[in-house]
């Protein structure tokens, strides 16, 4: 998988690696750092989840158009790195009020959108080298890797230091607290028996009064989310001095078309398309744009309705077994021994790395028995913690994927680009399938008021879920990027990227609006809505797939 790739493409990817951190370490939390500190319902913190995640897939837009004519793209992406720290540095400010958190969101967006559109046209412009264009999708595959890898540790990392903070005031984390908290300060708890008993577990002998606990519960936990918004800063800083540092192994693809024109030594490797060549790439790119949206409208239930079904809807206290898998310190040396296993019995390796995987396997397993055997019979885990599994999954399933297209395109049998975002689609379908099963005779989170339900679902229906959304994300996200980048009309490379992640954010607007039907609907007919968006989404890519296909030859 990694054969035949310019070094260029491991610069984006850890430079990528280290902001896609910050940002899902602040994504992690973000719905329950607005229900802590503002008291919002799921249908106004879905209010602000996809306005931000709007404007970070819409400004690339405008990032792209700057790198296209103003500023190339390692200018615009270091530029838009720095102004990333800035807004994850205002987020961190304790006690901000709504003013300061939404000015904060803004210059985070403006940032994100300086950055990614562009980082993926870099990376695309490596494979514009006949050299190395065989391995475009294979390399966007495993620059999604970078994304996945950050994304993994971000959930358990913003979770770590939320308890850390939570302790140093006496506290723990519980699902329960933030809403009964904010009714009871509003004067709507009408029986405060179960807050009682919640600020005794917490508190002990040094309860006061319930007032007393709830400002103290809520702005600890509030700030307990400051300090992972700080930590998505720190973040920034190490994947720009990456960027700049590494300069050198992406400098000859880190050129426009414009700056082309301009410099007598390269006018001559200017492409030059007709403006019907022209027409046809853009009609094919809005098209897939337009199936994306949908794609990007379910899959980001992630950071929002499955988080708020992963808090109300799904088991807290777990077996030792089932928490191994949520905690990173049994979770990574099991991944290792099983890495480990998998090398000790690989025909293809050297006898020595034969010998190397079975001493992973052996450390691994025992590291992984001295942790587990630390737990407790139950353990409790955190609603966000389910967010790790995608990155986990993508890192995982990366190689078998990239291995089953390349095994396919060997025997002259691999599916095109369009043909991949398709059945991507249908994938997805499929994952939502799974919740509707999970949440028959289960109550609707309307009559729930914002409260647990009495009735908790196995954690292994989202777990599922999860794992098959990221089949579909494999099929569709890395390969529409790719595809953007082949069929992106040279003078728009910017552009294009920008306009691809400006319809992941039409999806990401349509992923907080469609929120106000969770406080509305049945649980297993909000999930229906998706699955049918999905299929008439693949349904119609299926449609127009020939005209999509000859574009890319256009």
């Amino acid at each position: 998988m990694l054969k035949g790739h310019p070094k260029g493409l491991y610069v984006a990817f850890f430079a990528n690696m280290g902001e896609r951190f910050g940002y899902y370490t602040m994504l992690a939390i973000f719905t329950l750092y607005l229900q802590a500190k503002f008291g919002f319902s799921t249908a106004t913190a879905g209010d602000y989840y996809g306005g931000f995640l709007f404007g970070i897939y819409f400004l690339p837009l405008i990032g792209g158009i700057m790198a296209d004519k103003v500023w190339g793209y390692g200018k615009t992406i270091t530029i838009g790195t720095i102004v990333m720290f800035l807004g994850y540095l205002m987020l961190a400010i304790p006690g901000q009020g709504l003013i300061l958190m939404v000015s904060a969101l803004a210059v985070i967006s403006l940032g994100t959108g300086f950055f990614k559109g562009n980082l993926q046209a870099l990376v695309g412009n490596m494979y514009d080298d006949p050299k190395y264009s065989a391995n475009r999708d294979n390399a966007f595959n495993i620059f999604y890797m970078g994304i996945n890898i950050g994304a993994f540790f971000a959930p358990s990392a913003a979770t770590g230091i939320s308890n850390m903070i939570l302790k140093k005031a006496g506290l723990f984390y519980n699902a329960q607290i933030p809403n009964m908290a904010h009714l009871y300060l509003d004067g709507k708890l009408k029986d405060t028996t179960e807050l009682m008993k919640l600020a005794h577990e917490q508190m002990g002998d040094k309860f006061t009064d319930l007032t007393h606990f709830s400002h103290l519960y809520l702005d600890t936990l509030s700030q307990s989310y400051n300090a992972g918004f700080a930590l998505a800063a720190i973040s920034m800083v190490v994947s720009l001095l990456i960027f700049i540092g590494f300069r050198k192994y992406y400098k000859t693809a880190d050129v426009t078309e414009k700056q082309k024109s301009m410099d007598v030594n390269m006018k001559d490797k200017m492409v030059h398309m007709t403006p019907e060549a022209t027409r046809k790439r853009l009609v094919a790119l809005l098209l897939v744009f337009f199936v994306v949206m949908f794609f990007w409208m379910a899959f980001h239930q992630n950071g929002f309705t499955m988080t708020v079904f992963a808090r109300d809807y799904t088991v807290s206290k777990v077996s030792r077994f089932t928490f191994m898998f949520f905690d990173l310190s049994a979770f990574l040396p099991l991944l290792f021994a099983i890495i480990g296993l998998i090398m000790t019995f690989s025909r293809k390796l050297a006898s020595k790395f034969r010998a190397i995987g079975f001493g992973v396997f052996v450390v691994g397993s025992i590291i992984t028995g001295m942790v587990y055997n630390s737990y407790d019979d139950t353990m409790m885990i955190s609603p966000q913690l389910f967010q790790h599994f995608n990155p986990i999954f993508i890192v995982f399933l990366t190689p078998l994927i990239v291995g089953f297209f390349t095994m396919l395109r060997k025997i002259g049998k691999e599916p095109s680009s369009p043909k991949k975002i398709g059945i991507g689609m249908i994938l997805t379908a499929l994952g939502f399938t799974l919740l509707i099963l999970a949440s028959d005779n289960l109550m609707s989170p309307g009559a729930l008021h914002g409260n647990v339900s009495d009735s908790l679902v196995s954690p292994y229906w989202l777990i599922s879920t999860y794992f098959t959304l990221t089949i579909a994300e494999l099929f569709l996200s890395p390969i529409g990027i790719s595809f953007v980048s082949k069929v992106a009309p040279p003078k728009y490379k910017g552009l294009a990227q920008g306009g691809w992640l400006g319809a992941t954010a039409i999806g990401n607007l349509m992923a907080g609006l469609i929120g106000k039907f969770w406080d509305t609907l049945e649980l297993w007919q909000f999930f229906l809505i998706l699955v049918v968006m999905c299929l008439v989404s693949a349904a119609f890519i299926f449609m127009i797939l020939k005209r999509l296909e000859r574009a890319s030859e256009a």
